[in-house]
């Protein structure tokens, strides 16, 4: 069981990115995070929502879906999307490679969000979405 939670959906516009971001750190302030560790979370979930918007939906519309979860220190993070989906996972986890190379994408977005959370998983089906479970422990409790 958990301490709290909450979902949230949106449009995939790229307007709704700092409104995902913001809602996030939000609700994950009751853990009292130092500002560093919210700036982690907060930079991951940009990842996280802007590779739903332009490689998940190509821009076009879908809806894209944040659950966050807490229990005791931990954040539990799922962001999904319907969209395209990842043809080839370990390809896409790879820094500097980018599906969009049209775009003058970084090709960073994984390793970005490994980088600022404890742990990703990717799970992603062509065609069928993308589902992301991010955590994070925050040590700012005593």
């Amino acid at each position: 069981m958990y301490d709290n939670s909450m979902k949230i959906e949106f449009i995939s516009k790229s307007q709704n990115e700092s409104f995902a971001r913001v809602s996030v750190a939000a609700f994950v302030s009751q853990l009292d995070p130092t500002v560093e560790e919210l700036a982690d979370v907060k930079t991951a979930v940009s990842e996280a929502v802007t590779n739903s918007i332009i490689h998940g939906y190509e821009n076009k519309e879908g809806v894209v879906k944040i659950q966050a979860f807490i229990k005791e220190k931990e954040l539990i993070l799922i962001v999904e999307d319907q969209g395209v989906g990842i043809e080839n996972i370990e390809l896409a986890r790879q820094p500097l490679y980018t599906s969009r190379p049209d775009l003058e994408r970084s090709g960073m977005g994984f390793t970005v969000m490994e980088t600022f959370m404890d742990s990703l998983k990717v799970e992603s089906e062509k065609n069928k979405g993308t589902r992301l479970t991010m955590k994070k422990v925050f040590n700012s409790l005593s």
